[in-house]
C-alpha cells in the first residue's frame, strides 16, 4: 500500500506540473510575466520550505512574507501558497512516508479526508473577494498562533505511542483532517492543527509528519489545479518556489535534520499575530471605503 501511495504521489506531481506549466507557458507567450523578483521568491521559497520540513510550517511564514513585503495582492495569497508549495510538499511526503512508520489504513484514510476537504474548499475560496479572504486568513493565522503557543508552553497534549487509529478515534481523525484540508485552501497550514489532533488522539508525535505531509501533498495538488484553472494565484511566484523550495526540503531532511527551534517558534508566533492584525486592518479599511463609495 505504501508503494502504491508513493506511485500516486509521483503521478500527482506530474499531473500538477502539466497543468501549471501549460498556464505558465501561455503567460510567457503573451508576455504578461514579470520575473524581476525571481530571486526574492526563490529565497522565500527556500526558507519557508526548509523550516516546513523541520516542523514549523510554511503557509503562515509565507503569508507573512507576501503580505508584509507587499509581494502580491491579498486576493491571490491562498492560491499562490497552494500552487507554490505543492511540489516541495510532495518531496517532503515521499521523505517522511519512507522514514516514519504509520499504520497504512490510518495514513491513507487521513490523506483522503484532507484531500476531499481541499477539493470542496478550493473552488469556494477561489471565488471569494479580497476582503473576505483577508478576514478568513486573519482568523486562520490567529488559530495557528494559538496552537503553536499551546505547544510552546506545554498545554497541548503530549501524544502517545500509537501509529494508527481505530473506531471512534479514527472517525474523529478523519473529520478533523477533512476540516483542515478545507482550511488549507484558505491559507492556513495543516501542520499545527494536525499535530494537535494527533497528540489528542494518543498517537506518536512523529506520526504527524507523514500524515501531515502526505495530506498536504495530495490536497495541495487537488486545490492547486483548481486555483490554476480559476486564475486565482500569482503566476510569478510558483516556479522559483518549486525549484528552490524543493532544494530547501532536501537540505533540511538529509543534511540539517534538526535545529534548536524553540526561540524561532516564538518569533514566528509574533510574526503570525502581527500579520493577522494587518489582514484585519486591510479588511476594515476596505469596508470603510465601500461605505464611502456608497455615500
Amino acid at each position: 500500500m505504501i508503494k502504491i501511495l508513493m506511485a500516486l504521489l509521483i503521478i500527482c506531481a506530474l499531473y500538477f506540473l502539466v497543468v501549471f506549466f501549460k498556464d505558465y507557458i501561455s503567460k510567457v507567450k503573451n508576455k504578461s510575466l514579470d520575473n524581476s523578483k525571481f530571486s526574492t521568491f526563490a529565497a522565500s521559497g527556500f526558507v519557508v520550505n526548509f523550516f516546513d520540513t523541520l516542523g514549523i510550517g510554511s503557509f503562515a511564514i509565507f503569508t507573512a512574507i507576501l503580505k508584509n513585503f507587499k509581494l502580491t495582492e491579498d486576493r491571490t495569497i491562498p492560491g499562490t501558497l497552494n500552487v507554490s508549495c505543492a511540489i516541495p510538499v510532495i518531496v517532503e511526503a515521499m521523505v517522511f512516508i519512507n522514514v516514519i512508520k504509520v499504520e497504512p489504513i490510518t495514513l491513507i484514510a487521513m490523506i483522503v479526508a484532507a484531500t476531499l476537504g481541499a477539493v470542496l474548499g478550493a473552488g469556494f475560496v477561489a471565488r471569494l473577494d479580497e476582503r473576505k479572504i483577508e478576514i478568513g486568513m486573519g482568523t486562520a493565522l490567529l488559530v495557528v498562533a494559538f496552537i503553536m503557543f499551546a505547544g510552546q508552553v506545554n498545554i497541548m497534549p503530549s501524544g502517545g505511542n500509537s501509529t494508527g487509529l481505530t473506531g471512534i478515534r479514527l472517525i474523529i481523525g478523519l473529520i478533523g483532517n477533512f476540516i483542515f484540508g478545507a482550511f488549507m485552501t484558505l491559507g492556513i497550514g495543516i501542520y499545527a492543527p494536525c499535530m494537535a489532533l494527533i497528540f489528542t488522539l494518543g498517537m506518536s508525535p512523529k506520526v504527524a509528519f507523514p500524515v501531515m505531509m502526505g495530506s498536504c501533498a495530495f490536497l495541495e495538488v487537488a486545490a492547486s489545479v483548481k486555483f490554476v484553472k480559476e486564475g486565482a494565484y500569482d503566476i510569478r511566484i510558483p516556479l522559483p518556489v518549486i525549484i528552490f523550495g524543493s532544494i530547501g526540503v532536501l537540505i533540511a531532511a538529509y543534511v540539517v535534520k534538526s535545529l534548536p527551534l524553540s526561540i524561532l517558534k516564538w518569533v514566528v508566533i509574533g510574526i503570525i499575530v502581527y500579520t493577522s492584525i494587518i489582514m484585519f486592518k486591510s479588511a476594515k479599511n476596505k469596508l470603510h471605503r465601500g461605505k464611502t463609495d456608497m455615500v
